[in-house]
């Protein structure tokens, strides 16, 4: 509205000037040599202004005339760079989903039409990346290093090419420089704190952590962890060779990250060295209570050097108790006390512990009933089946850090190096795949384990104290057409097992040539009833999983069998006996 109302004011003004003009009178005389003009003054006003307006559009055709080049430059170079980003906006597009030969192509247009863009750069080095050409890919991040504007992002990819091409020196030193372009630079900072830590520079370490906290990288929980996770790697590696820096890295840890696990262990180490037994124990707890751990529970049973087994039991009772019932570190405060029970001849507390996991034991309740068998009662049968049994048993929790277990605890994780990845929690590998899944044990562990403890077969020159027999391990069917030059199978050595003998019945010892020979029973067959024998011969060959002959079982194949007095009067005798008689001797 206020445009139009300017408008009709100009308007109104140009007519009210144009009649002035017209209303005046007089003449104007010109005179330019020979030439007379005596114009009126609209007439003079009028040819004044058509004057004006031929200069203006003379003055405009010459300009045109003189910025047309440029003008054409220009729009050629506008073209050219709107070419260039329509290839690189496609060359990106066809990178992200992985068509090569497309971004291949649209990178070189983009190379041709925007040379000197960055994003062209980075097109090129990653569709050279996409097709695996690591030598166009370096050239192309090279030239991004040495523009001002790409050189952090050139310096990134150069660190992944030496990454790739397994140049550890190479990928540091670069690593390093952007550290120094950058403080600020993430990759940079986690990339040199994990060299460092991978060659043992704890020094380095903890100054690019103390630089990262003054970035702004970290928060100051993060640091105080983080450094004392470093301090710990420290005082780990210098427990034998530097006490002394030790034993300060370490009561610096345990003051930084109190729940930290080996720093709790190691420091309760030092106070009970210098007789500081309830300092050791206040440290030990208050890692207990955050995260149970074995570690933990051994350093806290021997915080007081000299004491008895049974001091120590005691004292690990006073531990476990500490732990609420609902936590997953339960577990953990049952098996500190049967192993310390198992040391102190504690065997029935051990049991008594143990006794809630049996049903569905991990790895190491089934290992602590396999020592609990062999130490209590010298039974190596059923400790045999409870190693066996711990073989196919859920994994217990380990040191676990993206994927990758460690049998120890370390600062940072060989996967992807990581500062403080480390955790302890059950493998992701070994948890089942549907809640409640447990792992079944064969027949034979469960007679085994269900079986009394099995008496010791004596000498043949002794008096049998009870009957026993031989039960092998049950075998494949033999071939049905093994060739004349095939080896032979090798021989299963016996497991002595506290089960009756099975004799064949007489009509078929009167038929058989083999009928004096005691039929064997597999491990399927023990626990049922007695079948009819089978007069054939059976080849004994070694399970992938057997554990072998009884330690106190006979080690010679050649030793006669200890049965009853049939067995005596029907089966041939080995060694010497039975080579005499066969030559009649």
């Amino acid at each position: 509205m206020l445009r139009i109302v300017l408008f009709l004011v100009l308007i109104a003004l140009a007519g009210a000037g144009a009649a002035w003009v017209a209303d005046q009178p007089g003449d104007v005389v010109l005179t330019w040599g020979g030439f007379r003009a005596s114009p009126s003054i609209p007439v003079f006003v009028l040819c004044l202004g058509i004057f004006a307006i031929l200069i203006v559009l003379l003055w405009s055709i010459v300009t045109m005339i003189w910025r047309t080049p440029g003008r054409m430059r220009r729009r050629r170079h506008d073209k050219r760079h709107a070419r260039g980003r329509h290839a690189i906006t496609h060359g990106l597009l066809a990178i992200g989903h992985g068509d090569t030969a497309l971004a291949r192509r649209h990178a070189e247009a983009a190379r041709r039409h925007a040379p000197n863009d960055p994003l062209a750069l980075l097109l090129h080095a990653q569709s050279a990346q996409l097709d695996g050409n690591r030598d166009e890919a370096q050239r192309a991040f090279r030239a991004m290093a040495e523009r001002e504007d790409t050189r952090l992002l050139g310096l990134r990819g150069l660190f992944i090419e030496a990454q790739r091409a397994d140049d550890a020196v190479g990928a540091v030193m670069i690593a390093e420089e952007a550290i120094k372009l950058s403080p600020s630079s993430t990759w940079a900072s986690h990339a040199v704190l994990g060299f460092r830590c991978a060659r043992g520079d704890w020094s380095g370490a903890l100054a690019i952590l103390d630089s990262n906290l003054s970035a702004g990288l970290i928060d100051k929980q993060g640091y105080r962890r983080q450094r004392g996770v470093l301090l710990t790697a420290r005082a780990l590696e210098l427990e034998t060779m530097d006490r002394d820096v030790a034993r300060e890295s370490v009561m610096e840890a345990v003051k930084l990250a109190p729940t930290l696990v080996p720093a709790a262990v190691l420091a309760a180490k030092f106070e009970s060295e210098a007789h500081q037994v309830r300092r050791a124990m206040k440290l030990v707890e208050a890692a207990w209570l955050a995260n149970p751990h074995p570690d933990l529970a051994d350093a806290y049973a021997h915080v007081k050097l000299g004491d008895a087994a049974r001091q120590r039991l005691q004292r690990v009772e006073t531990l476990a108790a500490k732990t609420p019932a609902d936590k997953a570190g339960h577990v953990e405060g049952q098996l500190a006390i049967a192993r310390a029970a198992i040391d102190a001849t504690e065997f029935a507390r051990a049991r008594e512990v143990l006794a809630p996991y049996v049903n569905d034991p991990t790895q190491r309740v089934a290992l602590l009933m396999a020592e609990l068998e062999r130490t209590e009662h010298g039974d190596g049968g059923r400790a045999r089946a409870w190693t066996l049994r711990a073989v196919r048993a859920r994994h217990d929790p380990a040191w676990t850090a993206d994927g990758y277990v460690s049998n120890r605890w370390r600062p940072v994780s060989p996967v992807t190096g990581r500062l403080d990845a480390f955790q302890w929690q059950t493998p992701v590998a070994s948890l089942p795949s549907d809640k409640g899944t447990t792992i079944e044990s064969s027949a034979f562990e469960e007679a085994m384990l269900a079986a009394p403890p099995p008496k010791r077969v004596m000498a043949a020159s002794e008096a049998p104290a009870e009957p026993a027999v031989i039960a092998p391990v049950p075998t494949p069917a033999p071939a049905p057409a093994a060739q004349d030059n095939a080896p032979p199978a090798a021989k299963e050595e016996p497991v002595v097992t506290p089960a009756e003998p099975v004799m064949p019945a007489p009509e078929a010892a009167e038929s058989s040539p083999v009928a004096a020979t005691p039929v064997f029973r597999t491990r399927a067959d023990l626990g049922k009833p007695t079948q009819a024998p089978i007069p054939a011969v059976i080849p004994i060959v070694r399970a992938p999983d057997d554990p072998g002959i009884d330690d106190d079982g006979p080690s010679d194949e050649f030793t006669e069998q200890i049965g009853t007095p049939r067995d005596h009067a029907t089966a041939q005798a080995g060694g010497w006996r039975g080579f005499w008689s066969r030559w009649g001797g």
